[in-house]
Parts: C-alpha cells; sequence; structure tokens
C-alpha cells in the first residue's frame, strides 16, 4: 500500500489505474479510523478493482472553537488499519497542499444545509462540499462510501453529485455501532468512562422512538418530548438538536408518513455526537 500527500502525485496514479481499465473506489475520513471507515473500505474492496481512502483532517469545516487542534491524528496506525482493509492507496495531503496561498474557491450546497448540523455549525457544510469536490477531482472514483451516521452530510453530497453532473455514484452504508449500540465515531476517543456510558442514551433514546412508531404513535412533538425527555434525565448530556424531518428533502412535518429522520447532536460533557435513525411508515 502506498501513502501519497501530493496531488500530482495522487493524480499522476489515478491516471495510471484508469489507462488499465480499473475501477476505483473511495473513502473519505479524518483519519483515526475506526470500524466504520475499515467497513467503507472493504466494501469499496468488494465493489471495485482499486480503492484509495483520503486521510485529511479538512479546516474548512471546522468552527472556531472547535477542535480542530485537538481532533485526533495517527497516520501510522491508520496506515496499517488501512491495508488490512484492503486499501490500495491513502491520500494524506497537508493542509498547504490542499489550501495553497491564494486559495479562494468554495463549493455551497444551499437547501439542505441550513439545519441540523448545518444550523449549529454555520460553514460546516461549505467546508464539506467543497473538500470532497476537489478530493474527488483528484482521485476520480466511480463510487464513493459514507456512513449513515452522518446522515445530513450524504444527502448533502448526493444532491452536490446529482445537481454539479459528477460522473460517480455515492453509496451510503448503514452506520455501525459498538456492541451497546453507540454509533462508532473517532470523537468517541475524548469520552472517559462515566461520559462513555451516558453516550448510550443517543442509541437508546433513538430506539425508544423506534418502539413508539411501532405501538403506532405518528405526532412528532409527542416523539421528540419522549427523546427529550430521556437524554435530559442524565446531567453530563446537552441537547444541541433533536429533529425529525422528511427524506430526502428535509423539511419540517408534523406527523410521520413515509420515510423520516430522526437526528440528533448531543454534547456529553463537551464532546459532540450525533446520531440518526431512518424510519419508514
Amino acid at each position: 500500500m502506498q501513502i501519497i500527500d501530493s496531488i500530482q502525485a495522487m493524480k499522476s496514479l489515478v491516471r495510471e489505474v484508469r489507462s488499465k481499465g480499473q475501477t476505483i473506489g473511495f473513502v473519505p475520513t479524518m483519519g483515526y479510523l475506526h470500524q466504520g471507515h475499515l467497513t467503507l473500505m472493504r466494501t469499496a474492496k468488494e465493489k471495485c478493482n482499486f480503492v484509495v481512502a483520503s486521510i485529511f483532517v479538512n479546516p474548512l469545516q471546522f468552527g472556531v472553537g472547535e477542535d480542530f487542534e485537538e481532533y485526533p491524528r495517527d497516520l501510522g496506525r491508520d496506515s496499517k488499519l488501512a491495508e488490512e482493509a484492503g486499501v490500495d492507496v491513502i491520500f494524506a495531503p497537508t493542509v498547504k497542499e490542499m489550501y495553497p496561498k491564494g486559495y479562494s474557491t468554495f463549493v455551497e450546497e444551499e437547501r439542505i444545509t441550513d439545519k441540523l448540523c448545518g444550523e449549529s455549525r454555520p460553514g460546516h457544510f461549505k467546508g464539506v462540499t467543497t473538500v470532497v469536490t476537489k478530493l474527488f477531482n483528484i482521485v476520480q472514483p466511480d463510487l464513493a462510501f459514507f456512513g449513515q451516521k452522518d446522515a445530513q452530510q450524504s444527502l448533502v453530497l448526493k444532491k452536490m453529485v446529482k445537481d454539479l453532473n459528477m460522473n460517480l455514484e455515492i453509496q451510503v452504508l448503514p452506520t455501525v455501532r459498538e456492541e451497546d449500540g453507540l454509533a462508532m465515531s473517532s470523537r468517541n476517543s475524548y469520552l472517559n468512562s462515566s461520559e462513555r456510558q451516558s453516550a448510550l442514551l443517543l442509541s437508546k433514546s433513538l430506539n425508544m422512538a423506534q418502539n413508539l412508531i411501532e405501538a403506532g404513535e405518528r405526532r412528532v412533538a409527542e416523539i421528540k418530548k419522549a427523546i427529550h425527555k430521556l437524554i435530559t434525565q442524565d446531567t453530563l448530556a446537552r441537547i444541541d438538536y433533536v429533529e425529525i424531518l422528511s427524506l430526502p428533502d428535509l423539511e419540517e412535518v408534523e406527523f410521520l408518513e413515509g420515510s423520516s429522520l430522526i437526528a440528533m447532536a448531543v454534547f456529553i460533557g463537551n464532546t459532540r455526537l450525533i446520531d440518526n435513525l431512518v424510519v419508514e411508515v
């Protein structure tokens, strides 16, 4: 497995792979890999001849006071895990390589980025869509793989690919969870033992909501009220948002009908975690 930090070297390798008629699978990450990332990589290897994973902590998607400097980084550890998962090359550029002096071009989706994490983290999705566009242009994948845990991100990127007529397909895989239900996230490493226990409130509240819906509850306000009540019982938990929106357009609804997304962001101590559930009625 190769590790490449140069855009030109990465593009040169892509041309070589393309010349052999091979398909390219791509898994963009910010590193500190967990089983969620590795599942995406293994799936990419099953579906494509050649797999690229990027490891780049993108400063554009972090707001003021967020954890850009603290975000866990360990390229040596990540490269071993990625190689075991079947990755052929890691693209790990520097910030200077991706955003050289004078950089001033950005990509922005304007319809479904003003709610959920987009509302809580202004400018976040502008950073995501900009960096992913650049990565897609560099790697030129046939398939790109993302996890359902970042549900809004996946919806935004699918829309971007469609709106800008990009020549690739995005595939979204189910959220990978720990045995006790916690959605896997690089930020879980921030949690101490008591916070780790409190973090289970996210998946527990989603399971409770699923049970309410299966029992016939369709009133969005009542489902949100029940989720709030469960989470706020824990003094370590502070809700950023709990929303139930229609899919795929993320519109507010009063009653569940068709496909909906239950999405939440909750601070456990100082760590902001997200989780979600897609429901069909």
